[in-house]
């Protein structure tokens, strides 16, 4: 194997398929970074896989040898990262040996790396016809919901992000037993081809796994639709010359919709940027204690106070300007709960409905309703 590429574009691509290497290999080769080189195709492809997730993409580089081999992802990283980015780097690999050289203007490293054969295949599932989804709504539809999912192992099912697409669109949610993000996204918004008929699916994939594909749609720019092929608990993203893999997460997703109440009897409707202010000055004291902050809502005064206290270190309150409809209310949250909700969402004025103190709250958009954010609330103690 030998070729030559860029140090930015090669830098770029380690650092990428690098999130996808095991951090505590349960095989040595697993460490390792998987470069192929195609004189066919002019590219060099990288891969990283720890069996659970895995990332893949290419570069353009001028081969002269085509041929794999496997190098460590931390060492091969950090040395490529440090060189200078204006000089092309040379590797090469002499068939029969697993010794690397790599070149560039200031100098050349040794490294010794791992048969390609070793390194495990990527599950690519492309069987069937693909489900095709435009990557801007996936990537609105992660950021809204993966914030949500659980950090629990415990509750597997629950560190996942369910996916599911019918005639009318795609549906994202993200559920970790105290609070619920859903995102409705139209067909429209979807799909190249809003009119092609539409195959029905719905899968569980590890939030951890949909970072990654949120991190690297948004990191580069393609009008190109994503591809998701699903089987056999397998999910394959095939995405302009980028693949990520990764298992999918069994069992039945909970029945969501069943939580969100049919209606409420009070709403109350603030500018979000203020809130978030307020809510983040008053979680200074909240964080002291237990997160928890109050809100009390008075529609005679058309006023909303946030309020915090922390018992032996202090208290604080701050009040805002809001349209109230129904009785007056006193209720209380997770700041964290909240903060994370808000700032899913950009728009400027979010409604805050719910029917009881002890009872599920929803927090949305204004004038929008595809996106919901439920929240349990806090129990006040007298």
């Amino acid at each position: 194997m030998k070729l030559v590429c860029s140090q930015s574009e090669l830098s770029a691509s380690l650092q990428l398929v690098s999130r996808a290497v095991a951090g505590r290999p349960t095989h040595p080769v697993l460490a390792n970074v998987l470069l192929t080189a195609d004189a066919g195709t002019g590219r060099l492809s990288l891969t990283g896989f720890d069996l659970n997730l895995g990332i893949q993409t290419s570069i353009p580089a001028g081969v002269e040898a085509s041929g794999a081999i496997t190098l460590p992802a931390r060492l091969f990283g950090e040395i490529v990262s440090r060189l200078s980015t204006d000089s092309p780097i040379t590797l090469s690999c002499f068939e029969g040996t697993e010794q690397v050289e790599l070149t560039s203007r200031s100098g050349s490293y040794q490294m010794r790396g791992m048969p390609a054969e070793d390194f495990p295949d990527l599950p690519l599932l492309q069987t069937g016809a693909p489900i095709r989804l435009e990557s801007e709504a996936l990537i609105k539809g992660l950021r809204a919901t993966l914030f949500a999912s659980s950090g629990d192992d415990a509750k597997q099912l629950l560190t996942g992000v369910h996916l599911q697409l019918d005639a009318n669109g795609l549906e994202c949610a993200a559920t970790d037993g105290h609070r619920l993000a859903v995102l409705r996204l139209d067909h429209g918004e979807v799909s190249d081809a809003p009119d092609a008929p539409v195959e029905p699916f719905a899968v569980t994939v590890p939030a951890r796994s949909l970072r990654e594909l949120e991190r690297l749609l948004s990191g580069r720019q393609s009008q190109e639709p994503l591809s998701l092929f699903c089987d056999r608990g397998q999910v394959v993203f095939l995405w302009a010359d980028q693949v990520l893999t990764s298992r999918s997460l069994d069992g039945t997703y909970p029945n969501y919709r069943q939580l969100i109440p049919d209606g409420f009897s009070r709403a109350i409707t603030v500018e979000r940027r203020a809130l978030i202010a307020a809510l983040e000055r008053i979680a200074v004291l909240a964080d002291q204690h237990n997160n928890v902050v109050k809100l009390s809502a008075d529609p005679a005064s058309g006023q909303l106070q946030i309020s915090a206290d922390a018992q032996d270190v202090g208290s604080g309150s701050e009040v805002l300007a809001a349209q109230i409809d129904g009785e007056p209310i006193e209720i209380a949250f997770n700041v964290r709960y909240l903060l994370d909700g808000l700032k899913a969402m950009a728009v400027d004025q979010v409604t805050l409905r719910c029917n009881a103190a002890t009872t599920p709250a929803v927090l949305s958009p204004r004038h929008e309703e595809n996106f919901t954010y439920l929240v349990m609330p806090v129990q006040i103690r007298q």
